[in-house]
């Protein structure tokens, strides 16, 4: 089933869909850089805007710094996240960051991903990978009378991953961390309705990728790519023009009944028979890559270019040598 018609790929160079998954979609204008483009890693160094070493001081590799400029766009992307979703009519809830083992039982995440989870051993409780752990369970042996469905909620959240078995140049600096800031959105449905919720969280990240004028594609994944949980995934990429490569920055699932059977998240149809509910999550963005690909490439000789749509957010157009330091 395709929810996404092929579009041509022409904004795209030639054989950068060539991928194992199905390229559906592609959007926006690949810039081309000045032969002395620097990637992310050296554009923070420059302007003094993430200190990866004294992460390592304090807490190891995959936990950075953010510093003036690179605090203030975590911040204005975190906000600027909240409000679109809002806008679009998702409730924000602010959820704790760490969970019991029944729910992330719930989700799925134990006993799959215990390894990849930080565990709190004395309180037997676990740093959570997104917020869609605690807030999909929310819903926890709840039954939903049939007005009450969907339920639309986002949550900005620290996330928390282990990435055990992670290294080389394709994680260096922002490309894969231990923790970094995402907005999630969470959405519960009736079965018949979970299809087109899905693609209406599709169209709805690829709106907030559009207005940060970053050049995309949206992958349908393979079975063998998907979590055993999943029933249908997309995943959004960005183009990294410094790196040349793409960079996921979402996935958007639909996981029909399996998180609901699992936490008995149920509703009551119009002839008062229970029934289980379908559940969907995305990211609707996670940081660290879109940051990435921003500061790559929105760099000019003059500085980094801020995109329109967030100047209202960051309150400052460009980072420059002279606003850096400031």
């Amino acid at each position: 089933m395709l929810l996404i018609p092929n579009l041509p790929h022409s904004s795209v160079p030639e054989g950068k869909c060539a991928e194992d998954n199905i390229c559906e979609k592609t959007g926006g204008i690949i810039p081309e850089l000045l032969g002395d483009a620097l990637p992310h890693w050296d554009l923070t160094k420059k302007y003094d805007l993430i200190d990866f070493e004294s992460g390592v001081k304090i807490a190891g590799a995959g936990f950075p710094v953010y510093k003036g400029y690179g605090a203030r766009l975590q911040r204005a992307l975190i906000n600027f996240f909240l409000d679109n979703a809002r806008e679009a009519g998702f409730l924000e809830i602010e959820p704790p960051y760490v969970v019991n083992a029944a729910s992330g039982y719930g989700t799925g995440n134990l006993p799959d991903k215990e390894g990849q989870m930080y565990h709190c051993g004395v309180d037997d409780l676990y740093l959570i990978p997104t917020a869609e752990v605690p807030v999909t369970n929310l819903y926890r042996d709840v039954i939903f009378n049939e007005s009450e469905l969907p339920v639309k909620h986002t949550a900005y959240s620290a996330c928390f991953r282990r990435e055990a078995g992670s290294y080389g140049k394709d994680v260096r600096g922002l490309n894969r961390l231990h923790q970094f800031n995402k907005v999630e959105i969470v959405c519960i449905v009736k079965p018949e309705d979970s299809y087109l919720m899905l693609q209406q969280m599709v169209d709805y990240v690829q709106t907030l990728i559009e207005k940060l004028e970053l050049p995309w594609r949206i992958l349908r994944l393979c079975g063998g790519d998907m979590s055993f949980t999943s029933a249908l995934t997309f995943d959004f990429e960005v183009y990294s023009a410094a790196q040349q490569r793409w960079l996921e920055v979402s996935s958007v699932s639909n996981f029909e009944s399996f998180q609901a059977n699992r936490m008995r998240c149920r509703y009551r149809d119009e002839n008062k028979k229970t029934q289980l509910c379908h559940t969907l999550n995305g990211s609707a963005l996670a940081l660290p890559r879109i940051v990435a690909a921003l500061l790559e490439n929105n760099q000019t000789p003059e500085g980094i270019r801020i995109p329109k749509a967030l100047v209202p957010y960051t309150r400052f157009e460009m980072i420059d040598l002279q606003s850096a330091i400031v």
